[in-house]
């Protein structure tokens, strides 16, 4: 730099960025991607969020705050009207709205469902929208084009941006330009602060995953965890944790548990290793199964889920 001459200070930039998108879009995947580390969990089933997750993702001279949402779909539940709710809500406090399509999905059908969703969902957005078509990995290169087409008939939006959320391609650029579209502002969280959901909460969440891997049909949709006691032991470097699988019905209680409670040791395990991951230190985890029969439908559980 030469003498007298000033360096350029970059305006800080930051606000909130509402992530949201039909099911299975891979918004958790994102998320987790920007982040650098796993807050939501991931499975190749629809509807796996269900919870309103806060990721914040640092740099330099921005900040953004991500709100990770539940699919966008038909509700018909009270519980999948709750999530779409969260959802719905999200978009009303971002500045910036992500909307996350999954660009190998491009069948007549979906097409038809999705110019219906881009016009009651988007109507009335009054902040810039971003399109990030993912799964570009899965999409053959010439295919890409016609897609990008496709969608910028639907809506005005403010960029539309290829990504592989899976293998990072395009995540930059993406950043660069939600980041463009943020207002100036100040830095609301630390730099280290990765979210505001407590260790209860994701511990819960890995729990759940597991579920979703591991059992089949309708099971996962019927499940919900409850953390009954987080105890830390910082003498011994370990945490001790045990958590309630709610089911709706006996038989599905039969399939948590399976023969000789071998499906629910897989679950223990699998998800051992995620909280360890997690909290860097020793888990002993127990897990019971328990029937509450139409807690989906429960107004109070659903509450004190979050939702």
């Amino acid at each position: 730099m030469q003498p007298g001459e000033k360096q350029e200070q970059r305006e800080y930039r930051s606000g909130v960025v509402a992530i949201v998108g039909p099911p299975n879009a891979g918004k958790s995947t994102l998320l987790n991607r920007l982040l650098g580390q796993k807050i939501a969990i991931v499975t190749p089933r629809p509807q796996t969020t269900r919870n309103r997750i806060l990721g914040i993702v640092t740099g330099s001279d921005y900040q953004m705050i991500m709100l990770d949402t539940p699919g966008l779909h038909r509700a018909r539940e009270l519980m999948n009207r709750e999530m779409v709710r969260i959802a719905l809500e999200s978009l009303q406090e971002a500045d910036v709205v992500l909307f996350l399509a999954d660009a190998a999905r491009q069948d007549e059908r979906r097409r038809r469902s999705l110019r219906q969703e881009f016009g009651e969902y988007l109507e009335g957005i009054r902040v810039p929208v971003v399109l990030a078509l993912n799964k570009i990995d899965l999409l053959a290169r010439t295919d890409l084009l016609p897609v990008m087409e496709w969608y910028s008939s639907l809506h005005s939006f403010a960029a539309i941006l290829p990504v592989s959320a899976l293998h990072g391609e395009g995540v930059e650029e993406l950043v660069q330009e939600l980041v463009k579209n943020l207002p100036q502002g100040p830095q609301y969280y630390p730099d280290d602060m990765p979210t505001d959901a407590t260790e209860r909460f994701i511990v819960a969440e890995l729990i759940r995953e597991q579920v979703f891997l591991l059992t089949r049909e309708e099971v996962p949709y019927s499940t919900a965890v409850l953390i009954d006691s987080f105890k830390e032991n910082e003498q011994e470097g370990k945490v001790e944790i045990h958590a309630t699988i709610l089911v709706e019905r006996k038989s599905q209680k039969g399939i948590v548990i399976g023969r000789q409670g071998r499906m629910l040791a897989k679950i223990r395990q699998a998800a051992t290793r995620e909280i360890r991951n997690l909290l860097g230190c020793r888990v002993r985890l127990g897990l019971w199964v328990k029937v509450k029969k139409k807690w989906t439908r429960n107004e109070q559980v659903l509450r004190e889920l979050g939702l």
